[in-house]
C-alpha cells in the first residue's frame, strides 16, 4: 500500500514539475516572463555559446546560432557550419558583464566579446558573435546573419 502512495506522489510531482517547466516555456515564448527570468535565460544561452567555444565544440556552437547566421556562415565560407565555426575569430569570453534585452532580442556583453541573440520557440540563438563595438557605427561581427 505504501508503495503504491510512493508511485502516486511521484506521479503527481512529476506531472506538477513538467506543467511548471510548460508554463515557464511559454512565458518566456509570449515575452510574458519576467525581464530578470528573459536576461537570465539570454546569458544563459551566450554562456553555453562561450563554452562550447572554449570546448572547441563546433557541432554544438553550430546548434547555438540562429539559423539564417549558421546559413550566412555556410554561405560565406563556402563550407559547412562546423568547419566554418572552426576557421572563425571569435574571441573567447568567459565572463557576463551586462545582459539588455528589447522584447525577443538581446545583446549580452561579456568580458571579451559581445553577442547578440534572438528568441525562437526553442529558446535563445546567436545571431551575431565577435562584435566590436564601434564610435557612432554598428557594431562590426566576425560571425552574422544575413
Amino acid at each position: 500500500m505504501r508503495a503504491g502512495r510512493a508511485r502516486g506522489r511521484a506521479a503527481v510531482a512529476r506531472r506538477r514539475t513538467q506543467a511548471l517547466g510548460a508554463a515557464l516555456i511559454l512565458a518566456t515564448m509570449c515575452g510574458c516572463a519576467s525581464l530578470s527570468d528573459r536576461e537570465n535565460a539570454a546569458a544563459g544561452a551566450g554562456l553555453r555559446f562561450e563554452a562550447a567555444l572554449a570546448a572547441k565544440d563546433n557541432a554544438a556552437l553550430c546548434t547555438d546560432l540562429a539559423p539564417g547566421t549558421r546559413q550566412e556562415l555556410e554561405d560565406t565560407a563556402k563550407s559547412g557550419c562546423e568547419q566554418a565555426v572552426a576557421d572563425s575569430d571569435v574571441p573567447q569570453a568567459a565572463d557576463v558583464r551586462r545582459v539588455d534585452v528589447y522584447g525577443q532580442q538581446a545583446r549580452v556583453v561579456l568580458d571579451a566579446d559581445t553577442l547578440f541573440l534572438s528568441l525562437f520557440p526553442d529558446g535563445w540563438k546567436v545571431t551575431a558573435a565577435g562584435c566590436e563595438p564601434r564610435p557612432r557605427k554598428p557594431y562590426k561581427c566576425e560571425l552574422k546573419g544575413g
